[in-house]
This record gives C-alpha cells, structure tokens and sequence, in this order.
C-alpha cells in the first residue's frame, strides 16, 4: 500500500491526507475541528498525516489569514506530492451560479487534478456539486427554500461504506441547492444514503481503480452546528445586514428547547429586535442539544478509511 511504513511505525498503514477547508472566517476553525475530529475517530489502526489548504477566492479577515499562513500549505504544493485521500469542504456561496465565485478555476482544477491523481477523493457540499457540474454537465438546482435540520435517511445496506450502519438513521443537512437523485443515478453514481425529505447525502464512483466520494449532507456537523447557523443568519437580519428571513432549522435543538426556540424565532421575525435574539439563552440550549448522528458519522469514515487502505492492498 502507498504509504505503509515498516520501520519506526510498526507496519501500521500510514494514510496521506490533504484537507481542502474553504469555509469562511466564521466557520473556518469549527470546520476543521469538525472533520478532523472525524478523521481521527475512523482512523483507527491506521495514521493519518495531515496536511492543511484552501483555494483563493474566500474572502478572508486578518486573523483567519494569519492562521492560513502559519498553518496551511499553499495549494500548489498539493500537486507536487499526490495524497492518498483528499478532503475538499464545501464554501459559502456568494454568487448564485457557482461558475461566477472567485475561487471557481481554482475549484474546478483542483477536484480534476483529484480525480485523477488521488484514490479517494472526498468532496462536501458545494464541491460536491462541483463536481457533478465539471464531471457530468449536471448543474445544480436553486430550492424554493433552504434546507436546514436533522432528517431521517434510508441506508443503502450491502456497499462497503455503509457497513455497519442501520438501515435508517439521521443525519444533518443545511443548503440552499441540490441536485436531483436521478441525475446522479444517470451519471453512474451509486447513492448511499438518501432521504425522501432532504434528497441524498452521500453517493460514490469508481473510476479506473479510484473513488469519487460526494456528500451532500454534513455528517461532520457537532449537535450545536444548525443552532449556530440560526444564530448568525438571525443576526444578520436584526442588525438589517439582509433582509431575507431566517430559516429556523428542523429539530436543531432537544424536543424540551424547541417551542420556545419557535416562539423566539417568530418573536424575531415579527419585530426584528435585536434584544430578542440577545435574550435569548443560546449557549445553554446547545449544551444540551442532542447528537444522535455521530456513531453513524463515526463508522462511515471508518469504512471510507477501510476502503482505501483495503483498495491499495
């Protein structure tokens, strides 16, 4: 297998892995935590080594590009030395085609450069649909309204990334876009995971010996992710930063929270007072706010993990 050391690390697998993190400043640091946390829980037997990136393009403040400086690579070191697995996250978007964002060519290059160099690549929400527009020509579609909260999914049972987990369970999503199940069925992909409510979260395909990995869903989410983006979208709409109303994400808090977290929410739709958001005990409710997707989070990048190793045996 590329990468397996013999000597000094007990013959344990060692797996390159290059992590592409294009969120913005607000959410930059939680993104890392959130996938490297899960790359550590499934790694298992197996050592990762990491190496940190971005794209240009994502606006950035000083610090933010301070921490990018100190402690990520510049992109064209990536395409010197290929990893076996590559994590490319998802960004905000800006425009409302994804070809106008500023980072788009470099987007776009990295997840071809991916595809054919890397034997896993792994892309997450907007560069998922990045890649289905670069690779098949399938665009993504606006949805009448942002799809945010915990949904139930169905569990493809019997495919090597869902080993172990149940044939139903949940998982968090939070978009404004999607791409249609039977495009990606048309375009040779296998769909994983899927919900009737939410469409699909994770769909693959293999390709001369390599694996394209799409997740439209975020398994990677902590329990008070949602929470968080409620409270920063509330707070650009009381402070009249935007004026399109919050979307309160589905079952973002425990069954106890929810009704006045409801009530809160409408309190602030009708006045736009930023007092109410204030009051509001936000910390608190996240603390408590429950995460019955993590095991299920947990044995997929087990399994993905498992996959590559197993695939370059």
């Amino acid at each position: 297998m590329r990468g397996e050391v013999a000597d000094g690390n007990g013959g344990v697998p060692v797996l390159t892995c290059a992590f592409v993190n294009n969120m913005p400043d607000g959410a930059f640091d939680a993104t890392e935590r959130q996938y490297l946390g899960l790359l550590e829980e499934g790694s298992r037997s197996n050592t990762i080594e990491l190496r940190r990136y971005t794209v240009e393009g994502v606006p950035r403040g000083e610090q933010t590009s301070k921490r990018i400086e100190e402690q990520y690579l510049p992109l064209s070191n990536l395409y010197l030395d290929p990893p076996d697995i590559l994590i490319v996250t998802g960004s905000n978007p800006i425009e409302v085609r994804m070809q106008d964002e500023l980072y788009w060519a470099d987007l776009a290059e990295l997840i071809t450069w991916g595809r054919e160099h890397v034997r896993s690549t792994f892309l997450s929400c907007l560069a998922a649909h990045a890649a289905l527009a670069v690779f098949d020509g399938v665009d993504r579609i606006r949805l009448p309204a942002k799809y945010a909260g915990v949904f139930p999914q169905h569990v493809e049972k019997g495919r090597p990334l869902t080993v172990g987990l149940e044939p139903d369970i949940v998982l968090p999503h939070s978009r404004w876009n999607t791409v249609p199940r039977e495009a990606l069925e048309q375009s040779g992909y296998d769909v994983l995971i899927h919900s009737e409510i939410a469409g699909w979260a994770l769909a693959t395909r293999e390709e001369e010996g390599r694996q394209l990995v799409l997740v439209q869903g975020h398994p990677e989410y902590d329990p008070s992710s949602l929470l968080r983006e409620y409270r920063r979208d509330a707070g650009r709409y009381v402070r009249h930063e935007r004026d399109d109303t919050p979307f309160l994400p589905y079952h973002c808090v425990s069954s106890d929270d929810w009704e006045h977290l409801k009530q809160t929410h409408h309190e602030i739709i009708q006045s736009r007072d930023p007092l109410v958001l204030e009051h509001y005990p936000f910390d608190e409710v996240a603390a408590r706010t429950p995460w019955p997707w993590r095991s299920s989070s947990e044995r997929f990048y087990e399994n993905w993990l498992t996959s590559v190793v197993q695939g370059e045996d």
